[in-house]
């Protein structure tokens, strides 16, 4: 790998270092670089594999490494085109997150934390970005390192770093809990002050948040102070044990989920005054068919499973088991939803609902499902002309999208474009000030295969 970095032109001397590429010099080809990497051939025997293993892991957190250095460069390269552009001081490196993240086929929140990383890495440890490049630490271990220190100025952050030195193979078997406690110290060490007030300040970060889970289930994960985290899960723990002494047979973990939903919604099914959108197909919910459903704001769940929750009947719909038994507390509405027979393209649906937004926001938010911005997942919370209406554009469901409020701001920034591609479902083409090119399309709805997208240049 020294030979990779050499033709780089990488230095990693000292915390003033910055990126370090050559003025000038070229760079290999990353093409040229997969190409070699694809001839290379496996090793026969235990141990070339298992060497080969470890060779590919020191090369993969040395890309990792020049990631790093070439986000800053990119950072560095956008702010000085924004003052040529006349952009206010105060207003430049926006939407460079979001442009890494588009490279790096991530989503904008993740490309934020990559840009933050590789700027602590490069400006201010760069013996922690040497360890990495030099498949000592990997990138999480680094990220550990840089989050541990995040509270100090930059001059005690390299200092810190100095005195890790994990270039120097200090963290050489280490796990996770001793990374963090060794870089915890460090940095109390430099200043008490400051971690005693990023420990403060850490409250104000309280959330809660859902993400997906497999077969159809969530984690729900709460953000706590320490005090209230520990009373919850307490409170749980002692409603566990009473119910299991008083003979319940669910398990510990299964009463404090339950306990969990019905003191927080005020029903045992959990559903109180909650709309839960489920499409699926008639087919499904009437049939029996196999067809997968999907919830919105989760993903796609089983047929049978969906059909249990909405109560729909008999033995054929829940291919030929008892059906389920629905919550009395639960009520179903449906709602059509019309699409082209070919393409899966969504074409309208009914307009009658109670206490429903506009019909043209919820047309959008269920063809849509998700952020419309390649790679972003996030839940949509804007939605967006993709030619503005100032510059003449129609408040239509062809120039419309589906956007999480990063996203939406994003597109406000100088050299962001959005275009609709024409393609047979919804398509949205997103450029950014250096000339890219990303599409993402309208998920599928149940009942419909998606066909290869058209190529597009970059």
């Amino acid at each position: 790998m020294e030979t990779i970095r050499e033709r780089q032109g990488i230095d990693t001397g000292s915390c003033a270092s910055g990126v370090g590429n050559k003025a000038g010099e070229p760079a290999l080809g990353v093409p040229a670089l997969i190409t070699l990497l694809r001839d290379i051939s496996l090793g026969s025997s235990s141990v070339q594999l298992i060497d080969q293993l470890r060779g590919l892991e020191d090369l993969k957190w040395a890309v990792t490494g020049l990631q790093a250095r070439a986000a800053v460069a990119l950072d560095i390269a956008q702010r000085r085109e924004q003052t040529v552009a006349g952009v206010p001081a105060s207003e430049q490196g926006q939407g460079v997150a979001a442009q890494l993240a588009l490279a790096r086929r991530e989503s904008p929140n993740r490309g934020s934390r990559l840009l933050g990383l590789a700027k602590a890495l490069v400006t201010e440890m760069p013996r922690t970005l040497a360890a990495l490049e030099s498949g000592q630490l990997s990138e999480w271990r680094a990220n550990l390192l840089v989050r541990e220190t995040a509270g100090l100025s930059a001059e005690d952050r390299c200092a810190v770093d100095e005195e890790l030195a994990p270039d120097a193979g200090t963290f050489e078997g280490a796990g996770d809990k001793a990374i963090i406690a060794a870089a915890k110290a460090a940095a109390y060490r430099r200043d008490p002050r400051s971690v005693a007030q990023r420990a403060s300040h850490a409250a104000t970060e309280r959330a809660v948040t859902l993400r997906p889970a497999p077969d159809a289930m969530t984690y729900l994960t709460a953000l706590l102070p320490v005090a209230q985290g520990v009373a919850v899960y307490a409170a749980l723990t002692r409603k566990a044990d009473s119910a299991r002494s008083g003979g319940d047979s669910r398990t510990r973990g299964q009463v404090m989920a339950d306990t969990l939903v019905e003191r927080i919604t005020g029903r045992r099914g959990g559903i109180s005054g909650v709309e839960l959108e489920v499409i699926m197909t008639d087919r499904t919910l009437l049939q029996g068919d196999g067809e997968p459903a999907r919830i919105k704001g989760y993903g796609i769940v089983p047929a049978a499973w969906a059909r249990g929750l909405v109560g729909a009947g008999g033995a054929a719909a829940t291919g030929g088991g008892p059906a389920p038994k629905q919550d009395e507390e639960f009520a179903v509405w449906l709602r059509r939803l019309y699409t082209a027979p070919s393409t899966g393209e969504l074409i309208t649906m009914d307009s009658k609902a109670r206490l429903f937004p506009p019909r043209l926001r919820r047309f959008i938010e269920v063809r849509d499902d998700t952020c419309r911005t390649p790679y972003c997942d996030a839940p949509i919370r804007h939605i967006d002309h993709v030619v503005p209406w100032r510059s003449g554009g129609t408040t239509t469901v062809d120039n419309s999208a589906g956007l999480c409020e990063a996203c939406n701001q994003t597109k406000e920034n100088p050299g962001w474009t959005a275009k609709r591609v024409v393609e047979d479902v919804h398509t949205l083409e997103v450029g950014t000030p250096t000339g890219h090119s990303y599409r993402s399309s309208a998920p599928p709805l149940p009942g419909h295969v998606r066909r290869p997208p058209s190529p597009v240049g970059t």
